[in-house]
């Protein structure tokens, strides 16, 4: 736990942008390990999601844009996230879109042995098929990730759902998704085609880039 924590602090402390978190500083003080980040007005995206906030899509657009950027930024300095998710992405009191928790982030550059553990259901639903299977990843696991929280984000429900662990990854490594317009009339259909091809099971079917994303969700 103690190596994640700083591991957070020194991937994320070297990315400064907009829509990141920005860490001040990380060090141990009588033994206890800390970190000094700016502090966070708003509330985390999950929390707007399980009330079923009644946000127009162009918002929830705008939402999804600037996760997009932020993300982008990190895969441009070979930092994949690993862990995008609603409960992870905060939005503040003036509108703008913070990414934060590094925590099993992975350097593209660098070998480490600190990987996932004790996967929850919460978690489970946005895992990638190449990460339930133990395959290499890179910035299209992202992708993945956050094409199951714009699903969620544009219609209030999951993709991949089931009350058991088990259930969830079975789902995602087999099962089509019910159409996202189908289930929010409001989505165009260009859009959700957009989500879809994100959450698509094979790596090379999804987009190669996270720009190459945000330019179709725009």
């Amino acid at each position: 736990i103690k190596s994640r924590f700083f591991r957070e602090a020194e991937l994320a402390g070297n990315l400064h942008h907009r829509n990141i978190t920005t860490i001040y500083d990380f060090g141990v003080e009588d033994g206890i390990p800390y970190i000094v980040q700016e502090f966070l007005t708003g509330e985390d995206l999950d929390k707007v999601i399980k009330r079923g906030d009644s946000l127009p899509v162009s918002r929830k657009i705008e939402i999804l844009s600037a996760i997009t950027e932020g993300l982008a930024y990190a895969h441009r300095h070979s930092i994949i996230h690993r862990d995008i998710k609603p409960a992870n992405i905060r939005v503040l009191e003036d509108g703008s879109v913070k990414i934060m928790d590094f925590g099993i982030a992975k350097s593209l550059q660098t070998e480490s042995s600190l990987t996932q553990t004790g996967i929850t259901l919460g978690t489970s639903a946005y895992l990638a098929p190449e990460q339930i299977r133990g395959e290499a990843l890179d910035q299209r696991t992202d992708i993945f990730a956050l094409g199951v929280l714009a699903y969620e984000l544009l219609s209030y429900r999951k993709p991949f759902r089931g009350e058991h662990l088990s259930t969830v990854l079975y789902r995602i490594l087999n099962e089509e998704p019910e159409p996202l317009n189908q289930i929010n009339p409001e989505v165009p259909r260009a859009l959700a085609e957009t989500v879809a091809r994100a959450m698509e099971k094979s790596i090379g079917d999804r987009y190669a880039t996270m720009d190459a994303f945000r330019q179709e969700l725009t």
